[in-house]
């Protein structure tokens, strides 16, 4: 079965519809961000939220410190690394903290994935230059991979079953693309996970 995470959750009301259709994943963003949240308001959130569901930590370019302290406080059960981390890095935050970490790969030519073929992240995440475009990139430079990864990018509804057929990922993840005037909208998560979840049994994951 293919998983799903919705990124960007911000308010209660965001919380309420993922208890609903539950996701496997929700990301929580740490980040400069339209939907940026405070640790405290993402603790307020985390306990609001089915204890099944893992909430996912966003961050771009942060420090160990304060990844291990939001980790600790118990907001978050997964690291998201964006940004110019390298191995060394991701090796490091893991003896730290504990959790698995997944790091968010660029993906703009031939290569772009193979490089992090021997990373120690649990998961790799594929997107486009900088995350949060709303745009696809070539699903065709992903290639072979062995490590479980996360398909990010430009996904909506209309083509998460074409993006399942065609990449076999572990997991997709979707923020814009649940969302109307900016905010998450419950109607587009239902239908998301629906069609996710079909296209996942029909690809036999």
């Amino acid at each position: 079965m293919v998983k799903i995470k919705i990124c960007g959750l911000s308010c209660l009301r965001d919380i309420d519809a993922v208890n609903e259709e539950r996701p496997e994943y929700v990301g929580f963003v740490f980040a400069p961000s339209r939907r940026n949240v405070t640790p405290q308001e993402a603790l307020g959130l985390r306990k609001r939220l089915r204890p099944d569901i893992v909430p996912v930590g966003v961050f771009v370019d942060e420090t160990v410190e304060t990844m291990v302290s939001i980790v600790r406080d118990g907001i978050v059960d997964i690291v998201q690394l964006h940004g110019v981390q390298n191995e060394n890095f991701v090796s490091h935050l893991k003896t730290q903290i504990h959790k698995p970490v997944i790091k968010a790969i660029a993906v703009e030519h031939d290569g772009d994935v193979q490089k992090w073929a021997d990373t120690s992240a649990d998961y790799l995440l594929f997107d486009r230059q900088g995350g949060g475009s709303g745009l696809c990139f070539d699903w065709n430079l992903i290639g072979k991979v062995e490590k479980s990864y996360f398909l990010a990018g430009g996904l909506h509804a209309n083509n998460v079953t074409e993006a399942i057929q065609k990449t076999r990922p572990f997991a997709v993840d979707v923020s814009g693309g649940v969302e109307t005037n900016g905010s998450k909208d419950h109607a587009k998560i239902k239908e998301f996970i629906m069609r996710a979840r079909d296209a996942g049994n029909k690809a036999g994951h």
